[in-house]
């Protein structure tokens, strides 16, 4: 082999090796600007409502045939100061989310309903659950973008 061919040659492998370099480069770039500010945010997405020292415990009902909105719902909440003690799904289905108020703490249920942004909120006491209030999430409430919760 000449001296000429194997310069060639070298030149050639350098051009694969920027080429691959590159590439690999661009998927970086690509995938930090898909997920890149989810990692970068500090800031929760939903503000506190509830006063430090105050413990509003709570339960997050699913009354939709969405799977998952409870759990986005418990993230919501406990993002806004609350005690989530239990989540899941509701028997009853409901086109708006309510809140009811279980312990007789009418301002409690209004935080929640701020919380959740659009809820009505109702009176239906119950001293036989250890709870102050139940938030059943109908089909009007939009979860907010999710954060990282590792």
């Amino acid at each position: 082999m000449t001296e000429s061919a194997r310069g060639r040659k070298k030149i050639g492998r350098w051009i694969v090796l920027g080429g691959a370099l590159l590439i690999a480069l661009g998927a970086v770039a690509r995938w930090y600007l898909r997920t890149g500010p989810r990692f970068r945010s500090s800031k929760s997405a939903v503000e506190r409502v509830v006063p430090s020292g105050t413990h509003v415990r709570i339960e997050v009902l699913n009354a939709t045939d969405t799977k998952g909105l409870a759990r986005r719902a418990m993230l919501v909440m406990r993002d806004a100061g609350f005690d989530v003690v239990f989540f899941g799904n509701s028997s009853e289905r409901a086109d708006t989310t309510r809140v009811l108020d279980r312990s007789g703490h009418t301002d409690w249920a209004a935080l929640a309903a701020r919380a959740m942004g659009r809820a009505n909120v109702e009176q239906k006491p119950d001293s036989s659950r250890f709870l102050d209030l139940t938030v059943l999430v109908g089909r009007n409430w939009t979860p907010p973008l999710e954060p990282l919760y590792p």
